[in-house]
């Protein structure tokens, strides 16, 4: 019998097969995102609005090397430090790009780059408002997350650890405690440094992962979004199979009574 296929992950008006999502920065060009993009299977591209050339007459932009037919544009609000830069960094983005799709970040410093948590949940509740389908990066707190599932969020987005950290997923437990308190899509977003994460938090209940750093910063790029996209699926294939349980002590993978065990006692 054959593994059935799974769902289609679900974001408000958004249906994806990929639950690989990637980020569009630091890589060392163009071209090497390209092929990260193609190796990682992912179809949904996350692009920071505020560190994309706009104008035209400058130039080629970012944008310009990401073939719509083939990849869904995620904005972000990165690097907005207030509600207002938020809110305005969003209505640009709906305004160039034509969705209403956005990766929303309130960043509460730029020393740890930690999300703001009063000032997502209430750009959430702005921005839902208004129409947006809001996809909330935030902390790994369970109740944080569980208010902006509240305030209306199409996703949510808890990090695995500090923003290019590489550290992982730092609170296994809060990551699961929150997938017990929404049913929204929840996607660890931050942190994750190679596939075992990925595979990690895709065991932990995800519904997805968002990287950029993890692949961009690799010796050899290409190779780790790949490596990304299979650990992505065995995660979740993992997690749909359901672990076995956990024990203490040992417990025999042969039956201890057979038939060369009966016939030695006869």
């Amino acid at each position: 019998m054959g593994v059935p296929l799974d769902k289609p992950l679900k974001i408000g008006s958004l249906q994806l097969t990929s639950r690989l999502l990637m980020g569009s920065g630091r890589y060392a060009s163009h071209e090497e995102m390209i092929a990260c993009l193609d190796a990682s299977g992912s179809e949904l591209i996350t692009v920071a609005v505020r560190r994309v050339n706009l104008d035209q007459r400058a130039g080629t932009s970012l944008l310009d090397h990401i073939d719509r037919k083939r990849f869904q544009i995620l904005p972000n609000t990165a690097g907005c430090y207030t509600v207002a830069d938020a809110l305005r960094t969003a209505r640009l983005a709906r305004e160039l790009l034509d969705t209403p799709l956005i990766k929303l970040e309130v960043i509460g410093d730029p020393r740890t780059l930690l999300p703001d948590p009063l000032g997502t949940v209430e750009a959430t509740k702005i921005l839902v408002a208004e129409g947006f389908h809001v996809m909330a990066y935030c902390s790994d707190d369970p109740r944080l997350v569980a208010t902006l599932a509240d305030a209306g969020a199409a996703a949510v987005m808890p990090a695995g650890s500090p923003i290019g950290s590489g550290r992982g997923v730092s609170n296994p437990g809060n990551i699961e405690i929150a997938r017990s308190l929404v049913d929204l899509p929840l996607i660890v977003d931050a942190g994750l440094g190679t596939a075992s994460d990925v595979a990690q938090a895709m065991e932990l209940g995800a519904d997805g992962v968002l990287l950029n750093s993890a692949v961009a910063g690799a010796e050899d790029p290409e190779r780790m979004a790949r490596a990304m996209k299979f650990a992505c699926c065995a995660g979740r294939d993992a997690y749909l199979a359901g672990r076995m349980p956990s024990r203490l002590h040992a417990q025999a993978s042969s039956p201890e009574a057979g038939l060369l065990g009966e016939a030695l006692s006869s």
